[in-house]
């Protein structure tokens, strides 16, 4: 295993399995629908909401609420400190697989 690897260093809001998902998701993507990473991470309405609700507060995620024809709709997108985030938990976790 690498020196520099610490396995404390993981972000551990995004080490969530689901948040992982999220964050995977919306890091290939400008922003998605509630919808959308619904069915890309095959969430719960309610679990997906608690997960996103906690990258909001984390400042890793931006929500977005309107209404299409009259529906509401929830967009959420990366913020620039969820990218970086986002990277920086990348980075960390390379150093464990890397020799």
């Amino acid at each position: 295993m690498p020196d520099d690897f610490d396995a404390n260093a993981l972000d551990d809001v995004i080490h969530g399995k689901l948040r992982l998902a999220v964050m995977a998701f919306l890091s290939a993507t400008r922003d998605a629908s509630f919808t959308e990473i619904k069915t890309q991470t095959g969430a719960s309405d309610g679990n997906l909401s608690v997960h996103l609700r906690k990258l909001e507060e984390a400042g890793y995620v931006a929500i977005e609420k309107s209404f299409v024809d009259r529906k509401p709709q929830t967009r959420a997108s990366l913020t620039k400190p969820g990218r970086a985030a986002w990277i920086a938990y990348l980075d960390q976790l390379k150093n464990l697989i890397q020799p």
